[in-house]
């Protein structure tokens, strides 16, 4: 698959590439790290809260593979790749397991190729376009995946750029496509533990970035599981999500709340 590389400006702080800085990446400018630097100093908890997705992601995708019995992935908002990135995890469980990746960002569009790569067994793809387009995801996404058969839908920190209402309806339209037995993986930032610190990132992140976001309450979060079973533990603190650990300690709770949930 050839992909189109556009201009990327380096002198511009752009989210995908913050967040990758803070998940260890390397693919990120001296202004990312330095506007990065300046909103974890503010909120020094977005570095927990980054690798807590981050492993949420992995624990879902594991679980979804080895005991639902799930084979392909709808994964909208990817970002930069990094370490463990749903198709890695998926694959390693699954050789044959088939992921589309989803993102509009030229960004992440110039790293895309670093994603499409898969077991021979597998296929991994790469669409890009945007989470306000679903029927276009959809309909690029059938080109390797099978929508009679059961789909993850994985959206981590990708609705909270969609600012207003307008985010149920999208994500309720990507979730019709689905069959039942399909799962959506969802995860999104709140304020609810530190909510100053919160606030005040949201507000640095949206002065500093080209990708404006909100927060959202747990019940706000809530509603995009609508007409699905969530698993236990059901909507929490992603760091607490089946977490693996001794059981002796919960992990700290993050702002970001997440869950796995099936189709009925």
């Amino acid at each position: 698959m050839s992909i189109e590389r556009p201009p990327i400006n380096s002198s511009v702080p752009h989210s995908a590439r913050i967040w990758n800085y803070w998940l260890g990446g390397k693919d990120c400018y001296e202004i990312d790290r330095q506007v990065g630097d300046q909103i974890a100093a503010a909120n020094p908890g977005i570095l927990d809260t980054a690798r807590a997705q981050r492993a949420f992601l992995v624990r879902a995708v594991e679980y979804l593979v080895r005991d639902a019995g799930i084979r392909q992935f709808l994964d909208v908002g990817t970002g930069l790749p990094t370490a463990d990135n749903t198709h890695e995890v998926a694959q390693r469980l699954l050789p044959e397991a088939r992921i589309v990746y989803v993102d509009h960002d030229p960004v992440v569009l110039v790293h895309a190729e670093a994603l499409l790569t898969s077991t021979p067994e597998g296929a991994t793809d790469y669409i890009d376009a945007d989470l306000r387009n679903p029927e276009q995801i959809l309909e690029q996404a059938a080109k390797t995946l099978d929508f009679t058969q059961p789909v993850a839908l994985v959206l981590l920190g990708i609705a909270a750029h969609v600012t207003d209402d307008s985010a149920y309806d999208i994500v309720n339209r990507l979730v019709d496509a689905l069959p039942p037995g399909s799962y959506l993986v969802f995860c999104d930032s709140t304020d609810v533990i530190h909510p100053e610190q919160q606030r005040a990132m949201v507000e640095q992140w949206n002065e500093a970035s080209d990708n404006p976001r909100v927060n959202r309450s747990p019940d706000q979060l809530a509603r995009f599981f609508d007409g699905f079973e969530l698993l236990e533990p059901g909507l929490v603190s992603t760091s607490r999500w089946r977490p693996d650990s001794n059981g002796l300690e919960e992990p700290v709770e993050v702002d970001n709340f997440g869950g796995v949930a099936r189709k009925l």
